[in-house]
């Protein structure tokens, strides 16, 4: 499993707005995981109205540690098909 942040070298930098994010994980085949539940929503839609797509989102609920973010992250990429999450929102915690 691959883990970049926004910020780190050859990642979007910080402040990216979201629809550039979202054009970045498509074009790196990258499910983003974040807690921007309030604008997150309406560019994804803006970003599948333009016929483009993304492996996935995942919005963490914001009471969760960062073990708990982990260990979910880790139990969809054992269990998950592919592309099982591709255009869409979840929100975690998902079990």
């Amino acid at each position: 499993m691959q883990v970049w942040v926004i910020g780190d070298p050859n990642a979007p930098p910080k402040g990216t707005p979201d629809a550039d994010i979202l054009g970045w994980c498509e074009d790196n085949r990258f499910i983003l995981v974040t807690n921007n539940r309030k604008t997150m929503p309406v560019h994804l839609a803006e970003h599948l109205a333009d016929n483009h797509h993304v492996p996935g989102i995942f919005i963490i609920n914001d009471d969760m540690t960062m073990g708990q973010i982990m260990e979910e992250l880790m139990i969809v990429a054992e269990a998950a098909w592919e592309d099982e999450y591709q255009d869409r929102i979840s929100f975690m915690p998902l079990l």
